[in-house]
């Protein structure tokens, strides 16, 4: 955990926040800005600022926990959809450097928008940035 993380201090008790599911390595909350009602995030107890350095127990259990809570969510509000939207860095948007997951329920004519507006591509430049990718997997 780190002294100047809001949701470190969240977990150790020392922060506000309503809760609604904790286990072992994780907790769930409501978001205080939320995007929609039963705007809920989910973020493991350990301390990771974002996908790139978060160890893999820890982003399973992260995931099956935002599984468990967005059933949940579904359940009391009954939107038309959901989304479960991740940030990494300022440039995807990420404002609490502490890894998490939004659940935020949706409703067909809500004021949300897409983050991106898909647009045709040329096939080449896709194959070009699979190529990439699959080198740096090797």
């Amino acid at each position: 955990m780190t002294g100047d993380c809001a949701f470190c201090a969240i977990v150790k008790g020392d922060a506000p926040a309503e809760i609604v599911y904790e286990d072992e390595s994780t907790l769930a909350f409501m978001d205080i800005h939320p995007a929609a009602q039963g705007h809920t995030l989910v973020i493991p107890k350990e301390h990771s600022r974002n996908i790139y350095d978060i160890e893999e127990e820890a982003l399973l259990a992260t995931a099956r926990t935002t599984m468990k809570v967005a059933k949940a969510v579904r359940a009391a509000f009954e939107p038309d959809g959901l989304n479960i939207l991740q940030a990494n860095e300022p440039g995807g948007f990420q404002s609490i450097f502490h890894f998490h997951f939004h659940i935020v329920p949706r409703w067909v004519g809500d004021d949300l928008i897409r983050p991106w507006r898909p647009k045709p591509t040329d096939y080449a430049q896709i194959r070009e940035a699979a190529e990439l990718i699959r080198e740096k997997l090797s």
